[in-house]
């Protein structure tokens, strides 16, 4: 199951090799070649590629941090940067500030390019009868050794341009683990990330491989976007989600509450799902604003069909007060992420 370079391409995490600088404007270039040479490095310069050889992690850090630093923050992106093993050829050239990040944080870049995560289930129950409805699946490191936060994980992978790679591999992750761990007819929550999907057509064509390879029915996906408050083309998200939907599955928008502007998204949209942000959640029995915000988008998404999820709960009183507005609920209140399904919500 390959795809494009964005998802595929890899830097060798190695102690050696070779660093590769271009850029097409010769000040810049004179400015990293002084750099490389003060260092006294081996380095060849040809085609207005200069190849700098390294023989230690620690010391590319330090070149690395030293263009970065060195350079003005609007003429980064005239530089880019390639790192290969001694002897082979360099791999594609991307921007100094992707590469900056990668090269300082080499053991996030192992965890993300050897897929060292795993996928944890979260209960999602119904607000009529709070029985098991789906589950979330969150990512969740796979050894002690490579412990990670996921949210910075995921925002490593922005800075450092390999936010395609991991959002594709979690993808693929939940699908796997959702077909060893549960039975048709159980919703599959599955988080995206819509920048990180150029062309639906093309970045999506593994994943739906994927779901056929392990016979999974399609109405039983809910592919839900994250950072919805952030999304700033529209017409992209509308794209990726009209593509979703061709394929028979569903779709979520998620961490909505954050402002009136929650419900032109909605019905702009009009996603299947939509789950309430959580700090929307937080006390909301103890709050009339709260509560006043949250009538307003059950309201909306009544009269719009869409299936209303309040994530987050962690108490009876916050449930008791939300399931007359909600259609599902979703927190530590029902349980907590774990490696496998809840065999049964105590209620």
């Amino acid at each position: 199951m390959s795809g494009c370079y964005l998802c595929t391409t890899k830097i060798p995490l190695s102690k050696e090799g070779v660093f590769s600088i271009y850029s097409s404007r010769s000040e810049l270039m004179a400015i990293m070649t002084g750099i490389v040479q003060d260092r006294g490095l081996n380095m060849r310069i040809r085609r207005g590629k200069a190849d700098v050889e390294f023989t230690d992690w620690h010391i590319l850090q330090k070149i690395t941090e030293e263009l970065y630093t060195t350079l003005p923050a609007g003429k980064r992106s005239a530089v880019k940067c390639s790192l290969g093993m001694t002897g082979e050829q360099p791999n594609d050239f991307i921007p100094l500030n992707e590469m900056y990040h990668k090269i300082m944080n080499p053991r996030l870049v192992k965890i993300i390019q050897e897929k060292l995560f795993r996928s944890f289930l979260q209960p999602i129950v119904r607000a009529s009868d709070e029985d098991v409805y789906g589950y979330e699946f969150l990512l969740r490191p796979r050894s002690q050794l490579y412990d990670f936060n996921p949210g910075s994980l995921f925002r490593f992978s922005q800075e450092s341009g390999m936010q395609s790679m991991l959002d594709s591999e979690a993808r693929m992750n939940a699908i796997r683990t959702s077909a060893m761990m549960l039975d048709h007819g159980t919703k599959r929550f599955i988080n995206f990330l819509p920048n990180s999907i150029y062309d639906p057509e093309f970045c999506l064509r593994s994943t739906f491989k994927a779901v056929e390879e392990y016979r999974i029915q399609p109405r039983d996906l809910v592919f839900e976007v994250v950072e919805t408050e952030r999304i700033k083309d529209m017409d992209h998200l509308r794209k990726v989600f009209d593509y979703y939907r061709r394929s028979g599955v569903k779709v979520a928008l998620d961490d909505l509450g954050a402002g009136y502007s929650t419900l032109d998204v909605m019905t702009d949209l009009r996603p299947d799902y939509a789950k309430l942000d959580r700090k929307l959640i937080m006390d909301c029995h103890l709050s009339t604003e709260k509560q006043k915000v949250i009538r307003m988008i059950s309201n909306v998404a009544q009269s719009t069909g869409i299936t209303l999820l309040a994530e987050g709960i962690e108490s009876r009183e916050e449930w008791e007060f939300l399931r007359t507005q909600v259609d599902l609920g979703q927190g530590y209140f029902f349980g907590k992420p774990s490696k496998t399904p809840l065999e049964q919500y105590v209620k």
